[in-house]
């Protein structure tokens, strides 16, 4: 009796390793469908969006939602479409959306871009403050707070930002943006010290660029 059991256990062990793989195989089909389909939807919306195709992009991302209901990249983009086609409510709720899922600089960012963009400056500051705390190290970050902060009449402040950001990056534009604020602060000796600076920099990366560019072939 024992005997006759084991061979029942055997043949029903036998049946379960036969089905189960085919079930893995068909698992794994789907997963790589789906993986498929939601490249292929990046790929619309990314084109989409660079041929300004705003409503084909929304479609596309929203879609994407649909698969990956807690894509934070997803949200922070539908964000970007919404606050460009001028729908601020729409994008602040969809770049807070992306911050509680995974809060970054560039979601906190772009909340403060579209709070400064309908003028509530004091939440515009909030949000690029809290940008900064997560990524201190990038120029364009402290060139916006400080935008917020000339709206908000702390000139100070506003100028304090961009040093950090000239230090951060000394390039010829934010050198000249710089070179505005101190002129407005009747420190003009600084301003000219940072346009002539501004233009020998511009000056050698033109030098630069024709030593590096190749000579054409002669036929």
């Amino acid at each position: 009796m024992l005997g006759f059991l084991s061979i029942i256990v055997i043949l029903l062990a036998g049946i379960y390793v036969v089905n189960k793989k085919p079930a893995v195989n068909r698992s794994r089909e789907i997963k790589s469908k789906f993986s498929s389909q939601l490249d292929k939807l990046w790929r619309i919306q990314q084109d989409a969006i660079r041929g300004k195709k705003y409503l084909r992009a929304e479609k596309a991302l929203l879609m994407i939602l649909r698969v990956d209901e807690r894509n934070a990249v997803a949200y922070n983009r539908l964000g970007m479409i919404f606050a460009k086609q001028g729908d601020y409510d729409d994008a602040i709720e969809c770049f807070e959306i992306a911050q509680s899922l995974a809060p970054s600089a560039s979601s906190f960012h772009n909340v403060g871009l579209v709070h400064m963009e309908i003028g509530d400056f004091e939440k515009a500051a909030i949000a690029m403050e809290q940008a900064m705390r997560l990524e201190e190290n990038v120029a364009f970050r402290h060139i916006s707070y400080a935008q917020v902060l000339e709206k908000l009449g702390n000139k100070k402040a506003m100028i304090d930002e961009l040093e950090k950001a000239v230090d951060l990056e000394p390039t010829p534009q934010v050198l000249r943006i710089l070179a505005q604020a101190y002129d407005e602060d009747d420190r003009k000796q600084l301003a000219a010290s940072l346009r002539n600076r501004a233009s020998k920099l511009t000056r050698s990366r033109t030098t630069h660029r024709n030593i590096q560019q190749p000579r054409k072939m002669a036929i």
